[in-house]
């Protein structure tokens, strides 16, 4: 394969990825409602350590366990940063703030 043919490979699995990313985002906003509901932490370190774990275990390269984990932990915080998000629109919402309030603030 010519170096196009391999970035042409590349953009697809970087679409598939993004497409992977925001149903992963859907289902953390999900879970950020029900542990809002729930008062349960954003937070979860365990959560956090065993999804780690499972990456690293599945992970058969070439990619080394440490950038994998790296990689993971970064999409961690997005997901939880997202959750925030979502715990903090809902409670403004409940205050009486307006979306455009929620986007001035942010």
């Amino acid at each position: 394969m010519t170096i196009e043919d391999w970035r042409k490979k590349i953009d697809e699995m970087d679409l598939k990825l993004v497409e992977l990313i925001n149903q992963r985002a859907a289902a953390a906003r999900e879970i950020g409602k029900l542990k809002n509901n729930t008062n349960l932490p954003i937070y979860e370190p365990e959560r956090e350590k065993k999804i780690l774990e499972a990456v690293k275990k599945a992970n058969r390269g070439p990619l080394p366990d440490s950038e994998v984990q790296h990689v993971f932990e970064r999409i961690i915080d997005v997901m939880r940063k997202l959750q925030q998000q979502e715990i903090h629109r809902k409670q403004s919402a409940s205050s009486g703030e307006t979306e455009f309030d929620l986007e001035v603030n942010e």
